[in-house]
């Protein structure tokens, strides 16, 4: 009885990977998929798909994600540099910005517990 109780508040404490997904306000929804800092990421496909030059259409596959981030960094960071930004997405540096932390935040995620080691 006493290993049954102690049980109970041994499997209440959080893992490592669900306070890794607290700390960095991570959420996964079966229908829309990850949602970053209230961001349901995956209605900013368009611009993963341009960023990643097609290559990814949504945020679904974190191990894709994770392979094409730094051909979708540095497309960022020159947009950024050259100060043009494609208007047709309604890019700015701001959301540029935010784009390249949301993507460092999954593939941390990825990195960190996914990934086969």
């Amino acid at each position: 009885m006493l290993n049954k109780l102690a049980g109970l508040f041994k499997s209440s404490k959080e893992s490592a990977e669900q306070l890794f997904l607290q700390q960095q306000n991570i959420q996964f929804d079966q229908v829309q998929g990850y949602i970053v800092d209230g961001i349901v990421v995956n209605e900013l496909s368009e611009r993963l798909a341009y960023f990643s030059n097609r290559k990814l259409s949504h945020f679904d596959d974190l191990k894709k994600l994770y392979c094409t981030a730094m051909i979708i960094n540095e497309k960022i960071d020159l947009e950024i540099a050259n100060q043009r930004f494609v208007a047709r997405l309604g890019n700015t540096e701001e959301n540029l910005l935010q784009l390249k932390q949301i993507i460092q935040k999954l593939n941390d995620y990825y990195r960190q517990f996914l990934r086969e080691k």
